[in-house]
Formats: structure tokens, C-alpha cells, sequence
């Protein structure tokens, strides 16, 4: 028998958005972790790394049902771009991304009482070339505040993008693949009607 709902570790909107969109219905829960990048930790294991660290603090708080985190991370040249700490962190992250091709590691985790089970997506995206009266006007939109990488690919930011391999949804912060294969792997239907929140 598959379980009704799961509850999600994530105060994202997109993340809500991407469940309902493969119909899990679903509960949202705090989960607070340290996302600081640990001394020489590389990017596919900090990802994977905070993503269980969300789903394990959701676990503790509410056991009575499977629990879903994900963590979200652009690297370029090597170095992880988080999210920007004010404007002028934004301007230099979209400068810095301007003409270039980055990497966009999502690592999507999945606790119950069998334990915890993890999935990466890795996604290449391109930009075009964007000037700093470009990043200014997008500063200004007000989206790139609390985005890894200072860009929402759903958002105004589209209009950067010139070319992406790999997950739109991996992108946006939640592989739907991957997610539906540990959904899938631990008995939870999608494409239920309904949903609790």
C-alpha cells in the first residue's frame, strides 16, 4: 500500500510547486541545517551532504511519515556559488556567470524508517553575455536574493539562458526524476489527487 503523503524539508516555493506538479501530496516542515561548505569539501558531497542533513533534521520532528529534502548548488571554475549575501555578491555571482558555462548540482534525499536514500542531478547551463546594467535591472527584480547562483532559471533569469543540459527541474531545485524514483522505490504514489498542505 502506497503512503498518502510525505513531508517536505523545504521552505521553497519551487519545490512546493514541482510536487504538486508530479501530484504528491505533501506537508510542509522546518528543517534547519548548517549549509556551510566544510574546508576542502567538494560540491557533489556538499550537496549530498546538506540534502540529508535536511531530510534527517525533518525526521526527528515528524517520523510518522517519509521526509524530502534537497539542496541546490552552482559551481563555476571549480568554486560553489551559494546564495548571495547582498547586491553587490549578486552582480559579481551574474557577471562572473555572464558568456560562461556552469555546472547546477541538485542532490535530492528521501528519509523514512528504512533510512536515507539520495539522488544527484547535474545539469550544465550556459549564459549569454549580460552586462552590469543587465545584473543591476535583475538585482532590482528582486528575485536573485535567496537563489543559488543569484538566478532563478524559472524566472526573469530565462531570458540568460542560452543553452541547458540536462534537468529544468533539477535547476529549478528538484529533480523530478530522481525524486520520483525514491518515491517510487519507497511505495509513495505520485499523481495523487489531493493535496494536504
Amino acid at each position: 500500500m502506497s503512503r498518502s503523503f510525505i513531508y517536505l524539508a523545504s521552505a521553497s516555493p519551487r519545490r512546493r510547486e514541482l510536487l504538486r506538479q508530479i501530484g504528491v501530496p505533501f506537508q510542509v516542515i522546518a528543517a534547519s541545517v548548517d549549509e556551510s561548505v566544510l574546508p576542502g569539501e567538494a560540491a557533489r558531497d556538499y550537496v549530498a551532504r546538506v540534502a540529508a542533513a535536511k531530510a534527517q533534521a525533518g525526521w526527528r520532528s515528524n517520523n510518522d511519515a517519509p521526509v524530502l529534502a534537497a539542496d541546490t548548488t552552482v559551481i563555476l571554475d571549480g568554486a560553489i556559488l551559494g546564495k548571495p549575501a547582498g547586491r553587490q555578491e549578486a552582480l559579481d555571482m551574474l557577471l562572473r556567470l555572464s558568456g560562461r558555462t556552469h555546472e547546477v548540482l541538485t542532490a535530492v534525499a528521501l528519509r523514512s524508517g528504512q533510512g536515507t536514500e539520495a539522488r544527484i542531478s547535474h545539469s550544465l547551463v550556459t549564459f549569454r553575455r549580460i552586462d552590469s546594467d543587465e545584473a543591476a535591472a535583475y538585482w532590482d527584480t528582486g528575485e536573485p536574493r535567496d537563489k543559488a547562483g543569484a538566478y532563478a532559471i524559472q524566472g526573469a533569469a530565462a531570458v540568460f539562458i542560452a543553452e541547458l543540459r540536462g534537468s529544468y527541474s533539477g535547476v529549478m531545485g528538484l529533480p523530478l526524476f530522481e525524486t520520483a524514483e525514491l518515491l517510487q522505490a519507497a511505495g509513495i504514489a505520485y499523481w495523487q489527487a489531493g493535496q494536504p498542505e
